[in-house]
């Protein structure tokens, strides 16, 4: 039998909790303009502490996307710095993201499809 040891590469994962309707903005510029196809969004509910909702009453959240992608370790500062500047980190209840080491990875690539007409 034939074993075949994957290549394993070092990346880092970058978590983003963004305000709802930004995510898909940036993971679309993720994979077109870095080439980079390790990227998720999913959907959560929460508020800040230095929100309005905060104070408005027991339960009232607002809707929050989290994207995450995994990056080689050698581009993960360079795509942090990308991804704060262009889902506008910088701005007041703009969001937050951290970024932490993945302890393995494999490579993966995309078939060649043709692009889907809207």
């Amino acid at each position: 039998m034939l074993s075949v040891t994957p290549t394993l590469i070092s990346q880092k994962v970058i978590t983003c909790i963004l305000p709802k309707g930004r995510a898909m903005k940036v993971a679309k510029a993720l994979t077109e303009e870095r080439g980079l196809t390790a990227v998720d969004i999913h959907y959560a509910r929460g508020n800040g502490r230095l929100t309005p909702l905060r104070y408005r009453g027991i339960g009232e959240t607002s809707e929050k996307e989290v994207l995450t992608v995994a990056v080689p370790t050698e581009q993960a500062d360079e795509v942090f710095e990308y991804i704060y500047e262009l889902a506008e980190i910088n701005r007041p209840h703009g969001g937050l993201m951290y970024m932490h080491g993945l302890l393995a990875a494999t490579p993966y690539t995309l078939p060649e499809l043709p692009e889907e007409e809207v």
